[in-house]
């Protein structure tokens, strides 16, 4: 429900194209066949055949079938196949008339090399006018990206404050975010510079490997290194020779 409700209101804006996941056990349709009879009383057809995603006996022909292969960094070769059906619709409701939104639906389903399934099939949804100008692949490629916009979210709400300032002003807000985006960007560039120490409960964690550099590790070994060394340079203080005798010699004179 509100899956729908959100692509029925995004689905208004014409150079916008969403792409979206659906859990496997919905139920979609395909567009009615135009009928190029003598045109009947009543009102025409809106849905076509059903497509249950748990029942492939319902699926008809993909119109497109693309499979590419993927290697992980620890060598592993995935072979990926992207299953794509166009000109799909959901049900709708009175005032949400999904059938004046068609869409794509995608099936991207991960083997390894001996054609075992890795993990479950994923189904997306690729709405919007301009949709036909995105393919299969990007959008995959394009949905992938989702999990690192999360992460960096998440890391930037928990470290670097970007939901705490507080402000009426939405140009003084705008500014704020572009300044923790640069935080997050410096963070990034210095991913070269640090020192990987895991902490003592990280044993499954090798020391100084390059390959697991995450925001918070370069965070963490600026704070314990560099910032520290920054600070005992910069406000070191060297104490004053402070005499006694003097101080007290000079009380008594003005007394």
């Amino acid at each position: 429900m509100r899956q729908r409700s959100f692509l029925f209101e995004q689905s208004k804006h014409q150079n916008l194209v969403i792409v979206a996941r659906c859990r496997s056990n919905r139920i979609f349709y395909q567009s009615p066949p135009v009928e190029e009879s003598k045109k009947k009383r009543g009102c025409p057809k809106k849905y076509g055949e059903r497509f249950d995603l748990a029942d492939a006996e319902t699926w008809h022909l993909p119109n497109e079938t693309t499979q590419t292969q993927q290697t992980t960094r620890k060598g592993r070769l995935l072979k990926i196949t992207i299953q794509a059906w166009h000109q799909m619709l959901m049900r709708g409701t009175k005032h949400q008339k999904m059938y004046r939104h068609p869409f794509t639906l995608i099936r991207i389903h991960v083997t390894d090399d001996t054609n075992q399934s890795i993990w479950k099939p994923m189904w997306l949804i690729v709405m919007g006018d301009q949709r036909e100008k995105i393919s299969p692949p990007v959008a995959y490629q394009s949905y992938r990206q989702r999990f690192d916009i999360e992460h960096m979210l998440r890391f930037g709400k928990q470290r670097l404050l970007m939901t705490q300032f507080q402000t009426p002003d939405i140009k003084h807000e705008e500014n704020w975010i572009r300044l923790v985006m640069l935080a997050y960007l410096e963070l990034w560039a210095a991913r070269d510079l640090v020192t990987h120490l895991p902490r003592p409960w990280e044993r499954y964690l090798e020391q100084n490997n390059d390959k697991i550099v995450t925001p918070s590790v370069v965070q963490r070994d600026f704070r314990s290194n560099y910032f520290r060394d920054w600070y005992t340079r910069s406000f070191s203080q060297n104490p004053r020779k402070f005499n006694r005798s003097s101080s007290r010699s000079g009380s008594n004179a003005t007394n």
